[in-house]
C-alpha cells in the first residue's frame, strides 16, 4: 500500500508538505501542490481516514439525528430536501453525513452522548425533535456541537439553529385571507411540543389583532402535523363553527387532510371555504385545487445547517442563529369570502 512517505520521497518534499497540500492548506506553493497531486495520483495514494482520525481526534463526520422517521414521511418531502442541502454542503467541505433515527424506546436504552460516541460524529444536526424530547435536554448539557432545525435555543456556545421566520409566514398567510374579506378564520395547528406550532399560532394571532379581529380559542384545533389529523381537525372546526369561511393550516399535510373533510361535508374550495397551508411540499401544487401555501426554502435550511455546524467545528466566528424569510405562494385554494345570508 502506498504511504504518504512514498509520495513525499517521489515528489522530493517533506511528509508535512504532502499532508498540507493534499488537505487543502493555502500555504503550499501552487506548483508544488500540483506536483504532489500528480505523484499521489500516479502512485494511487489514498489517505488513511482511520489514521487521520486518530491523529486529529476528529472523524470529519456529521450526525443527522431524526425523531421517529417512518414510511408515513414519504408524502412530506421536507426531510428529503433538507437532507439534500446538508449532504451537498458536507460533501463540499469533505465531511461525511451519518443518519440516525431515534424513538422514545431507543432513548431509554441509549443516551444522546453514548449514541454520538458510538457513531463517532464530530457534531450533530437535530431535526424533528419535540420540545419535551429527552435527547434535546441531554444535548443542552453535552459538549458535542449541535445545530438545531426549527428549535430556537441560544443558551450555549456550542449550539446553533436554523429556522424559517414562522411568525412572519403565518402572518402573511392570515393577512392574505383577511384582505380577501374573511373575518371568521380557523386554524389547524400542529401540536403543543413543536416550536413551529407556537410561532405559527403567534403569527395567526398577530395578523388577526392587527386587523381588529378578536382571537377565539374555539377556532383553533390541533392536527398533529398529519394528513389524517388535519382531516379530523377540519371536521371538528366546520361542524362546531359553521360560520368559518377560511382555515389556515400549520402544515401542507394537514391542509390536504382538511381538503378531504371539506369535500366530505359537501362544501367547495375556495367557493365556500378557503384553505391555506405551510411548507410548500411537492404535493401542494398538484392537489385539486392547487394549495395556497407558505414556502420555506428547505434545501437552503439544510445547507446552512451543515455549513454552520462545520464552521463551529473548525472554530470560525460566524453567526450561529439563522432565521430565513418565508414566502407566500398564492394558488387556487383561496378566494374571496363568500356572501352568506343571515
Amino acid at each position: 500500500m502506498t504511504t504518504i512517505k512514498d509520495v513525499a520521497r517521489q515528489a522530493g518534499v517533506s511528509v508535512t508538505t504532502v499532508s498540507r497540500a493534499l488537505n487543502g492548506h493555502d500555504d503550499v506553493n501552487p506548483e508544488t501542490r500540483r506536483r504532489i497531486q500528480e505523484v499521489a495520483d500516479q502512485l494511487g495514494y489514498s489517505p488513511n481516514i482511520a489514521a487521520r482520525t486518530l491523529v486529529s481526534k476528529r472523524s470529519r463526520t456529521l450526525g443527522l439525528l431524526l425523531s421517529a422517521l417512518t414510511r408515513n414521511s414519504v408524502k412530506d418531502n421536507i426531510v428529503f430536501e433538507m437532507l439534500c442541502g446538508m449532504n451537498d454542503r458536507a460533501a463540499e467541505l469533505e465531511y461525511d453525513l451519518v443518519l440516525f433515527n431515534t424513538t422514545p424506546q431507543k432513548q431509554r436504552q441509549k443516551s444522546y452522548k453514548a449514541l454520538c460516541k458510538e457513531r463517532g460524529v464530530d457534531g450533530v444536526i437535530m431535526m424533528g425533535m419535540r420540545l419535551d424530547d429527552p435527547y434535546l435536554e441531554e444535548m443542552l448539557h453535552a459538549s458535542i456541537p449541535c445545530v438545531l432545525i426549527d428549535i430556537p435555543i441560544e443558551r450555549k456556545k456550542n449550539i446553533g439553529y436554523v429556522m424559517t421566520d414562522n411568525v412572519q409566514g403565518a402572518m402573511e398567510a392570515v393577512t392574505h385571507l383577511i384582505e380577501r374579506g374573511h373575518r371568521h378564520i380557523g386554524m389547524i395547528n400542529g401540536h403543543a411540543q413543536a416550536a413551529v406550532s407556537i410561532q405559527r399560532l403567534d403569527g395567526y394571532r398577530q395578523a388577526l389583532g392587527r386587523h381588529g379581529i378578536p382571537f377565539a380559542d374555539r377556532y383553533v384545533e390541533d392536527g398533529g402535523f398529519s394528513e389524517d389529523g388535519g382531516k379530523d381537525a377540519a371536521y371538528r372546526l366546520l361542524t362546531s363553527c359553521p360560520e368559518l369561511t377560511a382555515i389556515f393550516c400549520a402544515s401542507d399535510l394537514m391542509a390536504l387532510g382538511a381538503l378531504q373533510a371539506i369535500r366530505a361535508l359537501g362544501k367547495r374550495v375556495p367557493e365556500d371555504i378557503s384553505i391555506i397551508g405551510f411548507d410548500n411540499i411537492v404535493a401542494a401544487q398538484y392537489c385539486t385545487p392547487a394549495l395556497t401555501t407558505v414556502n420555506q426554502d428547505k434545501y437552503q435550511m439544510g445547507y446552512i445547517a451543515a455549513a454552520t455546524l462545520i464552521d463551529m467545528l473548525e472554530g470560525r466566528q460566524v453567526p450561529r442563529y439563522r432565521k430565513m424569510p418565508a414566502e407566500l405562494i398564492v394558488r387556487a385554494s383561496t378566494g374571496p369570502a363568500p356572501v352568506r345570508q343571515n
